[in-house]
């Protein structure tokens, strides 16, 4: 049933694009039926592969998501880096990061790992990450800054193998944590998501969505062949160092 709601939606998808390619003369419809029915199918196996990725991500992360109060007690928090407005953290940021502050406050990790860009001297997320965090009470002896998380698959990548993360609670938008929980686990984390609370479904968050969709393919690459990170580097003792600190 499915499949014939996928072709019947790629057939109208096809006559559609075909009035404007008709319409400027540059190629005209399969002349027979088997032609048609030919491009149908293969417009519909298109779309049910491009959708391949997206459908893993959903299924990985199905059963690690919880909500802040169900977050399991882990040693390790990972906030992901979500842009800085004036060198200070984005509003969707700063959720992240509240949220983070709460599962500490609360007793329910230990060591916040902060992993974002800081490619360029003037942009640095994770110190915004980490002085953010600080103002709300985290410690900053138990807080461990990643500064090459350039995207997912970095920063979980790197939590595994520079900073010997073993389990985590991954903390993101809703939209994103999934692709985070599905890659993490990829590199050898188990890992919980917690999507971070008070946001508004705005037009960023929509936008969110729609990325997604399209990132899951990125995902998807990076879990089967499993690249190294942009900067890999020597392995570091930071969370080891915060979680003994007293």
């Amino acid at each position: 049933m499915r499949a014939g709601v996928w072709a019947a939606a790629a057939r109208r998808t096809w006559r559609q694009g075909l009035r404007g390619v008709r319409a400027a003369g540059r190629v005209a419809w399969p002349p027979d039926t088997v032609g048609r029915r030919r491009t149908v199918r293969v417009a519909a196996a298109a779309c049910a592969l491009a959708l391949l990725p997206y459908a893993w991500v959903w299924t990985a992360a199905d059963d690690r998501l919880r909500s802040p109060a169900e977050a399991p007690r882990t040693d390790v928090a990972v906030v992901f880096g979500a842009g800085l407005w004036d060198g200070e953290p984005s509003p969707y940021l700063a959720r992240r990061l509240d949220t983070a502050a709460a599962l500490y406050a609360d007793g329910r990790v230990r060591v916040v790992l902060v992993t974002g860009d800081n490619s360029r001297e003037e942009y640095d997320e994770p110190d915004a990450m980490r002085a953010y965090l600080v103002e709300r009470g985290v410690p900053g002896s138990r807080i461990v800054s990643d500064y090459a998380g350039f995207d997912t698959w970095d920063s979980c990548t790197r939590a595994k193998r520079i900073f010997g993360v073993d389990e985590a609670v991954l903390i993101s938008q809703g939209f994103h944590v999934r692709r985070a929980v599905a890659l993490c686990e990829e590199a050898g984390i188990a890992s919980y998501g917690v999507a971070a609370t008070g946001d508004r479904h705005d037009a960023v968050w929509y936008y969110g969505v729609v990325r997604e969709t399209l990132a899951a393919g990125k995902a998807g690459l990076d879990a089967l062949f499993e690249p190294d990170p942009h900067f890999l580097g020597p392995r570091e003792k930071g969370v080891e160092q915060a979680l003994a600190a007293e």
